[in-house]
């Protein structure tokens, strides 16, 4: 048994519905005893806003088919920086520079992760890409 078939239904489907949509470094942060308004943080990557908007509406859609209702979302089209509110946890699905940029893996360090490895490897950035295809 692996650490995703140990966590609630409703969270397991929404790192799943992530992974479909290919993100990555897909990160849960379980804030239970921090004092959080929230119990859980799902954070993942996507790598342009077109994918982080996808992602996002994949998780929105598998969760609306349990029954779960979506309290709150920010973020539509071209953003860089999608949430979604589901009152006990929240989704955030980050470009990989407003990831940065945020860093929640930093504000919220003493939290307890729970790291899911990507279903594929990250796409290399285009100039390591590009000095892989001249060697």
């Amino acid at each position: 048994m692996n650490d995703k078939d140990s966590l609630r239904p409703e969270l397991r489907i929404a790192i799943e519905a992530a992974q479909d949509k290919k993100a990555a470094n897909v990160i849960l942060l379980d804030l239970s005893g921090l004092g959080a308004f929230t119990s859980y943080f799902l954070v993942c990557t996507g790598f342009s806003t077109r994918q982080v908007s996808a992602i996002a509406d994949e998780i929105e859609q598998q969760l609306g088919r349990i029954g779960l209702k979506l309290m709150h979302r920010e973020g539509r089209g071209d953003s860089e920086w999608v949430l979604l509110d589901y009152g006990n946890f929240l989704v955030h699905v980050f470009t990989e520079r407003a990831r940065l940029y945020y860093d929640l893996e930093r504000l919220w360090r003493s939290a307890r992760r729970l790291v899911f490895p990507d279903t594929e490897p990250a796409p290399l950035p285009a100039s390591l890409e590009q000095g892989a295809a001249e060697a």
